[in-house]
């Protein structure tokens, strides 16, 4: 049995982090980095869509910011709490750290969650596109952020690979222009303790350059609410911005740690005597990861910009795979680095081109061996190395971003990417099939993925802003698609999946309601996924159309209100039946909804403002609807209703007291469920990771 993960976190690499910390200083804001009071405010300037920043009003798709003030106010321990707040998105948690992923798709798990998937830091890719992970959200460095930017469904021509269902930028908070620091504590049940903290100031010369600092630490253990269930994790970022009359400069440098025991599975989310427990308790996940970028922006002149980005990052993990049979571990990890480049002019009639060219080289590996004794009639589960392989990559991706002006009132978008992607992959182990394990020999794979965007905004008035959006999306395999095989599959007969979207919306304000519409409509081809007799599905075709709405006023007597709220239907396109002997019948049929995939998602939060600016007090309800938990539509998931409270009060200029109360009515809940098939006897079993019961958390912060 391993020790508690909150112990084995608490110590680890933090000479990493304390070094960041060393070097903590405080620098000035920007402009368009500045944190919004209104999150659904449609003037406001978002930097994902073209990297130099424009306003939300004439984007031509939907985007959606959640402020740097509305994350300090929640203090989310996980990025669900605060992402599932925005319209369109289903962030379920497993356990600890662990999540799973919805952006206008279903939840996603496997190969498909990690390569659906964007996710950004300052605009720069977390991970590298064919080795992304499914809870890649762990790295993330939410605590402290200026805002993150959410763009459901394809990237702009910016962004390639895995910005298929959407992407989600992570902003890193700008420094201050004068000192300033902070520290908050917060505890709660279970042994939960959270430590972050944040320093920043800016160093002016005589002829105005400025030299900025920030640096901001997460430090957070968890026992768990279930048994062997504890983690530990460390996260550091170090920020330094250099501002000069014509050139901007600003490096970020973050790190992160997790030592966690994972609770597995459990049969029943209502009973506490099954949920509080661990059929898993050998389980575990430990990770760490480090990344670095430097954006140079120079402004030449005559309405050009050139920016260069070049950018580094490494990563590891070590897990046991306690949802598969024979719990194997498995050991994966890669470095890479790239550069980012982009040039932007601006013509005249208001005209904008951007012309950019992506580049990154990527050296991963991966490993998986089951130690435990092969399991009869599990489908070949055997003993021993099932996968020991190294995939070196190489991705190039030229690109035209273009902004035509129609009219005083009317924008079109116009944009082109192509993206080719070599991998080079060399087999440590015998090239033969174990099992149901297939290992092929070495072999090299190049795929290139055309994807355009077209887009148009027309203002009509104030009230309304309309905008529409067409635009394909395409991603290569995941190294794991192509690499990690079963039975029967052949990697040469494996394509890049794409994704055609139509989206059709409307944003402005109405006196003091602000609001944004938008419906869509997908379709996927060439849909990767795991079926129920655990077999990769390499050539699946999914459908995807739903509405969206988000909305924000003001009410009376310091009182607001604001919602996000999606109607979606995500069905198979295709016929996939098993009838393979011994194996509990699946059947894939046209029209039946994707498992994992509630048509209704809803987020309300009702708000009030202390006088004098004193702090907040929110309840927030809390909608995920009824969703089939297997793809033959046999078994239902009912969804839930929580309810949360969220409080902050300053007490004096230096003393912030805050508290939150989540599932206020103690619900009992799952945050994720599905059916799992073994072979005959064992058949198909419903189970769920089970949501926490109602639990109090309060804290502190001292500013200085």
């Amino acid at each position: 049995m391993r020790h508690s993960g909150a112990a084995r976190g608490s110590i680890p690499h933090l000479a990493l982090l304390a070094a960041f910390l060393a070097a903590a200083a405080p620098l000035p804001a920007q402009a368009d980095e500045a944190p919004e009071k209104n999150a659904t405010a449609i003037d406001e300037m978002v930097v994902t869509a073209t990297g130099y920043g424009e306003a939300r009003s004439t984007h031509p798709g939907n985007i959606t910011k959640i402020p740097g003030d509305e994350a300090d106010f929640v203090k989310p321990r996980q990025p669900a709490e605060l992402l599932n707040r925005a319209p369109g998105i289903d962030i379920q948690q497993g356990s600890g750290v662990e999540h799973l992923t919805a952006i206008r798709s279903p939840v996603l798990t496997g190969t498909a969650g990690a390569g659906s998937f964007l996710y950004l830091e300052d605009g720069v890719p977390m991970r590298a596109a064919g080795f992304a992970n499914v809870n890649e959200l762990m790295d993330a460095m939410v605590e402290g952020a200026g805002g993150i930017e959410i763009v459901r469904g394809p990237g702009s021509a910016l962004y390639g690979s895995n910005a298929e269902h959407g992407l989600i930028n992570i902003l890193s908070r700008a420094p201050s222009e004068a000192p300033e620091g902070s520290l908050t504590g917060e505890i709660g049940p279970h042994g939960v303790r959270n430590l972050d903290g944040t320093a920043s100031t800016t160093i002016r010369e005589s002829d105005g350059t400025g030299h900025g600092f920030r640096g901001t630490f997460a430090l957070g253990e968890d026992g768990g609410f279930r048994a062997n269930s504890g983690y530990g994790q460390q996260k550091g970022q170090f920020r330094y911005d250099l501002t000069m009359p014509d050139t901007t400069l600003r490096a970020t440098l973050t790190a992160m740690n997790l030592n966690q025991e994972t609770a597995g599975y459990a049969s029943s989310y209502k009973d506490p005597a099954i949920y509080k427990a661990n059929a898993n308790p050998e389980a575990y996940r430990d990770a760490w990861a480090v990344r670095g970028a430097v954006r140079i922006e120079h402004d030449l002149g005559n309405g050009q910009k050139i920016a260069l980005t070049p950018y580094m990052r490494t990563n590891g993990m070590n897990f046991l795979m306690h949802f598969q049979p024979g719990t194997p571990v498995e050991e994966n990890g890669h470095w890479s680095g790239g550069l980012l480049g982009s040039y932007a002019l601006a013509l005249k009639g208001g005209h904008r081109l951007i012309l950019g060219l992506d580049t990154e080289y990527t050296n991963g590996y991966l490993r998986e061996i089951q130690s435990s004794p092969t399991i009869p009639g599990a489908g070949g589960y055997v003993t021993g190395v099932h996968y020991d392989y190294d995939v070196k990559a190489l991705v190039a991706a030229p690109y035209l971003h273009s902004v035509w002006q129609l009219g005083e009132r009317t924008e079109l978008t116009a944009g082109l990417r192509y993206e080719i992607t070599r991998y080079d992959y060399r087999n440590n182990t015998a090239s033969n099939l174990t099992g149901r394990f297939l290992r092929p020999g070495n072999r090299t794979d190049t795929f290139g993925n055309l994807t355009p965007k077209l887009g148009i905004t027309h203002v009509f008035s104030e009230e309304i802003i309309g905008f529409a959006n067409l635009a394909r999306a395409a991603r290569a395999p995941q190294t794991a698609d192509l690499y990690r095989l079963q039975t029967g599959q052949n990697p040469s007969a494996i394509r890049s999946e794409t994704l055609d979207s139509i989206e059709i919306g409307a944003r402005g304000k109405i006196d003091r309601v602000r609001y944004e519409l938008a419906a869509y409509f997908m379709k996927k081809r060439n849909f990767a996924f795991r079926d129920a007799n655990g077999d990769n599905i390499t050539d699946g075709r999914t459908k995807h159309a739903g509405i969206e709405a988000e909305i924000a006023a003001p009410l009376l007597w310091n009182f607001d209100i604001a919602a996000s709220a999606s109607y979606a239907h995500h069905t198979y396109d295709f016929t996939d039946i098993i009838t393979k002997p011994g194996y509990a019948p699946e059947s894939i049929l046209p029209g039946n909804d994707i498992d994992t995939a509630p048509r209704t998602v809803a987020n309300v939060r009702l708000g009030y403002a202390f006088d004098e600016d004193r702090g907040r007090a929110e309840i927030e309800w809390v909608h995920l609807g009824a969703y089939w938990m297997d793809a033959s539509n046999s078994s239902r998931y009912p969804g839930h209703d929580l309810f949360n409270l969220r409080t902050e009060y300053r007490l004096t200029e230096n003393f912030t007291i805050f508290g939150r109360l989540m599932n206020v009515f103690d619900k009992r809940y799952a945050d994720r469920g599905d059916l799992f098939c073994l072979p005959a006897p064992t058949g198909c079993k419903s189970r769920y990771f089970p949501g926490e019961d109602r639990a109090l958390y309060v804290g502190t912060t001292i500013s200085f």
